[in-house]
């Protein structure tokens, strides 16, 4: 007997299992080849899961919003999942190096910072072009996503606090 599959929970479930292994693994072997300090790699480590196990769960909430918000424009042809694929992939390249850039080039704590506000600043500017896309309120759309993206971003300094040796 074969038992019914909600598409979208198992397409979520993919995609997350999927980016929890490529990014846990990438950050854990990347810090590892850097560094043997065991107490740092774990600190990244954890970190890294649960910074992203929250982006990416805000990330899903604040995604099927706006697909909900833009249902009015049925019109629109269903996205190739090649195209997809890359605009997850350069969006999340280029919105990544947004709080990585400052602590290239700068030093902390200045960097720390400026990194954090660099992303906020990322955050309420991603808000406001959805907002102004799927015809909301730009600014209340904007302090939307700044403040369910601000708290899985805290999480990692909380994460990190609570963890510091």
């Amino acid at each position: 007997m074969k038992k019914t599959v909600n598409k979208d929970y198992f397409r979520s479930a993919l995609f997350g299992s999927e980016d929890a292994l490529v990014s846990t693994t990438g950050t854990v072997v990347g810090i590892s080849a850097g560094t043997s300090n065991t107490s740092f790699i774990i600190l990244a480590a954890l970190v890294t899961v649960i910074v992203e196990a929250l982006s990416m769960g805000t990330g899903e909430y604040l995604t099927e919003k706006s697909v909900h918000e833009l249902d009015r424009f049925r019109w629109l042809k269903k996205s190739r999942p090649s195209m997809g694929g890359l605009v997850m992939f350069f969006s999340y390249l280029g919105a990544g190096l947004i709080p990585v850039i400052p602590i290239i080039i700068l030093p902390y704590p200045t960097s720390a910072v400026l990194s954090t506000f660099a992303a906020f600043f990322g955050l309420f500017t991603l808000g406001y072009i959805k907002g102004r896309v799927v015809g909301i309120t730009p600014i209340k759309s904007g302090f939307q996503v700044l403040l369910v993206g601000g708290i899985a971003t805290l999480a990692g300094l909380v994460v990190g606090i609570m963890l510091r040796k």
